[in-house]
């Protein structure tokens, strides 16, 4: 008894291993190209193509001639503007939108989160031409707001799925009772459902606007003048004060520049994150 015992802590203690293993080698393959980036900004352009992997000598002149760039700042602010807009139009339409979709039954309701669902897998190039001739007539090229509006394409229909599934599991007594209080829809979505949902407003809402920042199709289409482009076209034209070569240094510094933001978001709002990524997965 003592020796199956014995036997069986071995396994689970070797499972373990096995599974710290995998997990440490999955983490080294995703921060190893950010940490590199990081490395590589610190280089001056002497050094840049060095293998060591922490510089000997740090030089902080990529990250100075990085923030001086006027164009950078600006487009590092329209990216920030865009993408917030576009986080909180789309969370404002999907929360008000995925309550009938959650809550109440009607004929066509698994058609709308299908058709939501079938519209995340058109690839951007499909619906490029399209988008492109709307924003002519709307007369909006060139301008943020055709951004915004291109970029609700991608994030309206995932969140809209996922927020009706976080409302969906919501149990139906804390429902019936505010009805049974005289409590109105919109009682019930505001007052009673809202701080429920708080979780999966900031997780979504997140992962709306990390969309927003990142997305680089639209951008290099819509955009024209530097005053309008944002952050993912600005590093593709990045040219920095050479002409002749490519400015990797440069180029290094200002990605690790764009990431931060995005790092510093999930950092402080990881304990939400993780509680939204959990709640729609137990119903009751």
């Amino acid at each position: 008894m003592i020796r199956a015992e014995n036997k069986w802590k071995y396994k689970r203690l070797i499972k373990d291993l096995i599974f710290v293993m995998i997990c440490i080698v999955v983490a080294v393959i995703c921060l190893f190209p950010f940490y590199w980036a990081i490395v590589s900004s610190l280089r001056d352009s002497a050094h840049i193509f060095s293998t060591e992997l922490w510089p000997t000598q740090i030089s902080f002149s990529n990250y100075k001639e990085v923030i001086s760039d006027k164009t950078f700042l600006c487009s590092f602010w329209n990216s920030a503007i865009i993408a917030t807009m576009t986080a909180l139009i789309s969370l404002f339409v999907c929360l008000f939108a995925s309550y009938p979709l959650a809550r109440h039954q009607f004929h066509g309701r698994k058609r709308v989160l299908m058709l939501a669902l079938s519209v995340t897998t058109l690839p951007q190039v499909a619906v490029l031409s399209g988008m492109f001739e709307l924003i002519r007539i709307l007369d909006i090229y060139n301008e943020k707001s055709a951004l915004i509006l291109s970029y609700m394409i991608i994030t309206v229909p995932f969140t809209l799925w996922t927020m009706t599934n976080f409302m969906n599991s919501i149990p139906k007594d804390i429902e019936e009772a505010a009805i049974m209080d005289g409590a109105s829809q919109s009682t019930i979505l505001i007052k009673v459902f809202l701080p429920i949902l708080s979780p999966a407003i900031v997780t979504t809402g997140l992962l709306a606007f990390i969309a927003a920042w990142n997305e680089f199709l639209f951008a290099l289409t819509f955009t024209l003048t530097n005053q309008a482009r944002t952050v993912p076209v600005a590093l593709a034209l990045f040219s920095g004060a050479s002409q002749h070569e490519v400015p990797y240094g440069l180029i290094m510094a200002a990605s690790v520049l764009v990431t931060l933001p995005l790092v510093i978001l999930v950092v402080i709002f990881q304990r939400r994150i993780i509680s939204g990524l959990t709640a729609g997965s137990v119903k009751g």
